[in-house]
């Protein structure tokens, strides 16, 4: 059943982080990608929220399998992260690739350990 979560959870996950890095980067006339950034970040939160409620009360396995490794590790994209700094890096955007490497890094840990306190907050 654990299988059948996280394949349920990717379903979503997947064609959700494409659509969504499309519409934020859209509406963005920069070199920076907003919707990677954004996208992970949803990730981190939705982790660290799931983390909190794993800690303050009982949340059933499945949905741990649908959220964590189903919806949230397809949504976000290390993959791209990666490759777009060294795009930024490679095309004289050197800047740009520093922030989108040291700015998603910490606010993917703040998101995630700011969720986490929520989860703890309102579930505890």
């Amino acid at each position: 059943m654990n299988w059948l979560m996280v394949i349920v959870g990717a379903i979503i996950g997947a064609p959700l982080r494409y659509l969504t890095d499309r519409a934020v980067q859209a509406r963005h006339d920069t070199v920076f990608p907003w919707g990677t950034f954004s996208v992970n970040l949803a990730a981190c939160a939705g982790l660290g929220f799931l983390t909190g409620a794993a800690t303050a009360t009982t949340v059933p396995q499945a949905l741990q399998h649908l959220i964590g490794p189903g919806l949230c590790a397809t949504l976000s994209t290390y993959s791209t992260f990666s490759f777009e700094s060294l795009r930024l890096a490679e095309t004289g955007a050197k800047y740009f690739a520093a922030a989108n490497a040291v700015v998603s890094v910490l606010a993917g840990l703040g998101t995630a350990y700011l969720a986490t306190a929520l989860a703890t907050a309102l579930l505890g």
